[in-house]
């Protein structure tokens, strides 16, 4: 699905909280329907990265533009265009899931004679329909992740911003998530921008990969790329990592569980 064309360029970001850079001078660029990953610890920079490309905090320095528009000059243009899951829960667990993704679509603006047909569409999409009118609150963690990325793409973005899309999952649900976000990727075209610490989830389903260590980029390329730059036969992703970064990376399901674990990957950054 790769284009060839950027829909995401950011030359020397910058994000500062006084003396110290959380964000510091980041140049990268993302192609049209890629799948790219942010891959680093906690604390690397990631979630503030992609607040800033999202409009949510403003950089200071530096430009970043999405979908040929200024995250600084243009963030409601921005904002148009994009859909965004982060790590904390997005979605209200006293609510069902069609009244989740009705409240969303009110809130995109989609006009109201299409709302119905769109979370509709939503619900097969996720396979969630048997679900439409139970509460959230009594989802698995996967039906859950899986609504929040509904929630995040019944506007149609031309990319999808997900903040550790996994966190707290078990492996079948982060595989069933996954096969979800590729098909969307596919059918739509919707360019996927993740960050990760899980070097199996980056080396499973990205197209390429930006190691990310105490606000910068210590490497971007594909997998396969990575791997032959640290000169070791049958090197793994975490070979790549240690070898830019001199660092290791380390790595359930109802709803109270998964609100747990997101709340500490926050806390933690």
């Amino acid at each position: 699905m790769d284009t060839g064309q950027d829909i995401i360029v950011a030359d020397s970001l910058v994000k500062r909280y006084g003396e110290v850079a959380a964000v510091d001078g980041l140049s990268f660029r993302v192609r049209e329907g890629e799948i790219f990953a942010f891959l680093g610890p906690n604390g690397a920079g990631k979630t503030t990265t992609i607040k800033m490309l999202i409009t949510l905090l403003a950089p200071s320095g530096g430009t970043g533009i999405v979908g040929g528009f200024n995250i600084v000059n243009e963030p409601a243009s921005v904002r148009r265009i994009i859909g965004y899951v982060p790590q904390m829960i997005s979605v209200d667990g006293t609510l069902t899931a069609y009244e989740n993704l009705m409240l969303m679509a009110q809130l995109y603006d989609i006009p109201r004679k299409d709302r119905k047909g769109r979370v509709a569409e939503i619900l097969r999409f996720l396979n969630l329909e048997p679900f439409s009118h139970s509460m959230v609150k009594t989802f698995s963690g996967g039906m859950i992740r899986k609504l929040e990325v509904g929630q995040a793409m019944i506007h149609h973005p031309r990319v999808l911003f997900l903040d550790e899309p996994t966190t707290g999952l078990d492996p079948i649900a982060k595989q069933n998530v996954w096969e979800h976000l590729q098909q969307l990727r596919d059918e739509f075209g919707t360019t996927i921008f993740f960050s990760t610490h899980n070097m199996e989830e980056a080396a499973e389903v990205s197209e390429r990969v930006a190691i990310m260590n105490v606000g910068k980029i210590a490497a971007i390329g594909t997998v396969d790329e990575l791997k032959k730059r640290t000169g070791v036969e049958d090197a793994s992703l975490e070979d790549s990592f240690l070898f830019f970064t001199g660092n290791a990376l380390s790595e359930k399901g109802s709803f109270q569980d998964v609100r747990r674990a997101r709340r500490t990957e926050q806390r933690l950054g």
